[in-house]
Formats: C-alpha cells, sequence, structure tokens
C-alpha cells in the first residue's frame, strides 16, 4: 500500500491555503491527473466543514472516479480525507496547516490501495513521482493566488 509524506513551505496566509484546498472543484485546472471534480455536498458547521467530492483521475486507458469524504476541522487547521466509493480500497490522507512568521508550513501525508492489484503494483512504483508532481502543482497554484 503506498504511503507518503510531503512538506512545503509557501508563501502565503494559512487561511487563503486551507480555502485553497478546500476549492476541490478547481483541481482539474491545474493537478495533474485529475480529470474532473464534483462537489456533491457541504456542510459547515461549528467546529469542522464537510464536504462529499468526486475525483477523476488517471491517464488513458486508466482513469476512474473515487468519491471522498472531506473533513476540515477548524480548531485544528487539519483537513482528512476518506475513500467512500470508487477504484479505491483504501484512501486516507491528511493536510496540516501551520502559519510561521513569513510562510504556511503545508504537511500532507497520504496512504491508499487500489482494488485492482495489478494497477496498485503500477502505482506503487510510480507513486513518489506522482506525489512530487502533484505537489508542485499545488505549491505553484498557491503561490499565484
Amino acid at each position: 500500500m503506498p504511503k507518503a509524506s510531503v512538506t512545503r513551505d509557501i508563501a502565503r496566509k494559512k487561511q487563503d491555503l486551507i480555502d485553497f484546498v478546500l476549492d476541490i472543484e478547481k483541481y482539474p485546472e491545474f493537478i495533474p491527473f485529475c480529470l474532473n471534480s464534483k462537489v456533491y455536498e457541504v456542510k459547515d458547521e461549528d467546529e469542522e466543514i464537510k464536504i462529499i467530492a468526486d475525483l477523476t483521475i488517471g491517464k488513458r486507458p486508466f482513469v476512474d472516479t473515487y468519491k471522498s469524504d472531506v473533513r476540515y476541522n477548524k480548531s485544528n487547521d487539519s483537513i482528512h480525507v476518506t475513500n467512500i466509493d470508487g477504484p479505491l480500497k483504501h484512501l486516507e490522507n491528511n493536510w496540516k496547516f501551520i502559519q510561521k512568521e513569513n510562510f504556511t508550513e503545508v504537511q500532507f501525508d497520504v496512504d491508499f490501495e487500489i482494488k485492482n492489484k495489478f494497477l496498485n503494483l503500477i502505482m506503487t512504483k510510480s507513486f513518489e513521482f506522482g506525489l512530487n508532481k502533484i505537489a508542485d502543482a499545488f505549491q505553484k497554484r498557491a503561490e499565484e493566488i
């Protein structure tokens, strides 16, 4: 099961970056391999924001859509994502945002497994490369906003 962590220092305010990550419908504009996104539900409650969304990811001929439960915890500035449906047997990723003097430290951890064992093997081999491309895309876009 691929598992990895990335930490980036981004010269933006923490809340701007949190809002940016929660703007899931814009992901196809800048994230490699993200072909489409759809938000079904957003609930803004006292302590957390809950989002149910689909992401269509892949590179032809391997394209699939998975549904996620995204939860932003307002008290500790973290975002926790798990899969609900789709090609993933398991997905868990976490975002943590720490405001520093002139930048925000963004920590991202991901752990997933694809139901299809063959595709899971392929993804395991190219996972770190793909994760770094996605992290680079997030950072580049965040620095443009």
